[in-house]
């Protein structure tokens, strides 16, 4: 009996010892977190759509405090989530610009090299139809990837090209990220003027595969006054920096596909941000 107590004496002491030490370790290296985190990740929306360029809402958050990011990269929360983080740091809260996404191709009239009859997946596509079904090389496949990855239903896939609607979009990018063919950039939620075409083939082979891609004709490049449209690589390109949205370069574009939101007539020359 006295071995038996003993032996519960020493475990004991050996406990109490071992819990000291523990709480003595747990005080000196505790990794201290700074109390702004979680209001910060409050204020966010919780999302988690990666859109500002990290992982997650908690790291922004974590970004923002360390200095690595600023207050309104948050696309989703917008205004209202970059004043309440400016508010908790203590700093001034500026007007974060809305982006979103906008696919660049309205080739509904692009021809076929096959009937692809595989996973109506983009990606799918790409691997069995070699580079995907479409004969125009850079032009929406149409199967829908984006519409998959898309948490608010921003995007749609009509008369076989993806659509993105402008005020359902948050300008998370997830789309952006998906597509296969890059066909889906983020763009200003204010650009008026868009080029609706990523092909970059020379005029005589995008004829041969679509009815209203871009034929770099440079006839939107010549008659811009602002120096704010160019032909890069067969494909005009908008300088947002120069560009007054005049329309000019709308106007004068023999394929239709160059947009202005201002001059609604139909469907065919409503840019793929539709307002």
């Amino acid at each position: 009996m006295k071995e038996i107590l003993s032996a519960i004496a020493v475990l004991g002491v050996m406990g109490a010892a071992f819990g000291g030490i523990l709480a003595v370790a747990s005080r000196v290296f505790a990794v201290k977190t700074d109390e702004r985190l979680p209001k910060l990740v409050d204020a966010l929306p919780g999302a988690n759509c990666g859109g500002c360029g990290f992982a997650g809402c908690q790291a922004y958050a974590q970004a923002v405090l360390d200095g690595r990011a600023s207050v309104g990269q948050c696309g989703v929360g917008g205004a209202a989530s970059a004043e309440r983080m400016a508010q908790i740091l203590g700093v001034e809260a500026v007007e974060p610009e809305r982006r979103v996404a906008m696919v660049k191709c309205r080739g509904k009239n692009h021809l076929q090299k096959g009937r692809y009859e595989g996973l109506h997946d983009c990606r799918s596509a790409m691997l069995v139809a070699g580079n995907g079904p479409s004969a125009c090389p850079d032009g929406c496949l149409g199967f829908g990837t984006c519409v998959t990855v898309c948490k608010f239903g921003a995007i749609a896939v009509v008369d076989g090209v993806a659509r993105v609607d402008a005020e359902k979009c948050t300008g998370c990018m997830q789309c952006v990220a998906v597509c296969p063919r890059r066909v889906i950039v983020p763009v200003s939620r204010n650009a008026d003027i868009v080029v609706a075409c990523s092909n970059r083939e020379r005029g005589a082979r995008t004829r041969e595969v679509c009815e209203i891609g871009c034929i770099g004709c440079h006839l939107c490049e010549r008659l811009c006054e602002f120096d704010a449209i160019h032909v890069v690589e067969n494909l005009a390109v908008i300088d947002y920096e120069r560009c007054v949205s005049c329309g000019q370069c709308a106007a004068v574009c023999p394929r239709r596909l160059i947009s202005d939101s201002n001059l609604r007539t139909d469907m065919d020359v409503v840019p793929p941000i539709q307002r």
